[in-house]
């Protein structure tokens, strides 16, 4: 185990592994250009050390330049690169090779055949040392891999966290705290405020509600909710990016919980892709989504004795209520197939007792929590 900054990482793939990756790459390289002079581009600052331990084991004639780019800040890709040094002007005719350390989204390959496609070479080809085929967009063909990878966060062998980690010789994954992050849905009515209130205490858990964080940071004239309520006071919907930057400050000023309940958010598939970029930029992931379930008769009933109390009178008229059902089921189902399809998707039954109800979601939760530590 090695901590990097404020972060902790563990062992993932030894030096043994990669140096024989890249011994079969530079057998792949040396057969498709035997009868030729290849430049090799090394795109920095990451694939430093991987360009010098092919380039040691390339016996075949070749050039060498190279290219600097950049996308990421901390744990995740920004999704704009920059260019930082250009290619060499000399290269019309030649068959140019882009070594790279890893690809993951496909937004540097992307820059790099656009910046190369201004050039009349005889032919292009992409080689990485490592890959995620599942976050790459797949537009571009990859030509030469040295070893796939899930999509996690991981330092050595070129790849840094705020430039640290680069030296080192073998590759490391950072290790998750021992936490649960889920998100929670259910129809007005079904009673996720009252329950998240017991899952935060008994998990140690953050309950972010979106509504309170609105409401927060607009009547303390945060510089969001100041962003926010312009948007709001024009009739429009408050861009993503906004709720983002709001969740990513609950998250940040919440270093003693043990994990996260989101409620509120997403409400659409692609904030859900937002949330998980967000938590994979901190070390984390969304565990599980608990949908709390119960049949609409039954939480009519609930909203029309709860809107006796409250005085809401959007809790007291069926009419408005069926309404909000509707609303809700449009624009959750997608959400929930996002989730299903990740195999992250858990239905509880929401009907009957406070203290059963509880039950059933710690029940879920605590099967969470042994399958993670198996």
């Amino acid at each position: 185990m090695i901590r990097l900054h404020d972060k902790l990482f563990e062992p993932f793939i030894a030096a043994s592994e990669i140096e024989e990756a890249v011994g079969r790459m530079v057998e792949e390289v040396k057969a498709d250009f035997k009868d030729e002079t290849p430049i090799f581009i090394c795109v920095l600052n990451g694939a430093f050390m991987f360009a010098s331990d092919f380039l040691k084991r390339y016996d075949q004639p070749c050039e060498v330049s190279f290219v600097k780019l950049s996308s990421y800040r901390g744990f995740s890709s920004t999704g704009i690169v920059e260019t930082l040094l250009d290619p060499p002007e000399d290269i019309e005719g030649k068959s140019v090779i882009i070594l790279e350390d890893i690809i993951d989204t496909g937004n540097t390959v992307k820059e790099l055949v656009a910046m190369f496609s201004e050039f009349k070479v005889k032919q292009f080809k992409i080689a990485s040392m490592f890959y995620k085929p599942d976050v790459y967009s797949g537009e571009y063909n990859i030509d030469y891999v040295g070893i796939k990878i899930p999509n996690r966060f991981i330092v050595g062998y070129g790849l840094d966290y705020d430039e640290l980690g680069r030296n080192l010789p073998e590759v490391y994954q950072i290790k998750e705290k021992d936490m649960i992050n889920l998100v929670l849905f259910g129809k007005p009515g079904a009673g996720k405020g009252t329950q998240a209130n017991f899952l935060k205490e008994k998990y140690n858990l953050k309950h972010i509600s979106t509504g309170d964080v609105f409401r927060y940071n607009i009547k303390n004239g945060t510089e969001l909710g100041t962003l926010a309520k312009s948007y709001i006071d024009k009739g429009e919907l408050v861009p993503d990016e906004v709720t983002i930057k709001m969740l990513n400050a609950e998250v940040e000023n919440s270093t003693e919980a043990e994990g996260f309940i989101f409620d509120g958010f997403p409400r659409t598939k692609a904030q859900a892709k937002a949330l998980d970029d967000l938590m994979e930029s901190k070390g984390m992931k969304i565990h599980a989504t608990i949908a709390l379930e119960a049949d609409d008769e039954v939480l009519i009933e609930r909203l029309l004795e709860r809107g006796k109390v409250s005085g809401r009178s959007d809790d007291q008229d069926k009419e408005k209520i069926k309404k909000r059902f509707a609303e809700y089921n449009e624009k959750t189902a997608p959400v929930l197939s996002y989730y299903e399809e990740q195999g992250k998707l858990h239905r509880v039954n929401g009907v009957g007792e406070i203290e059963d109800i509880t039950k059933r979601l710690t029940g879920v939760i605590d099967s969470i929590h042994q399958n993670q530590s198996v």
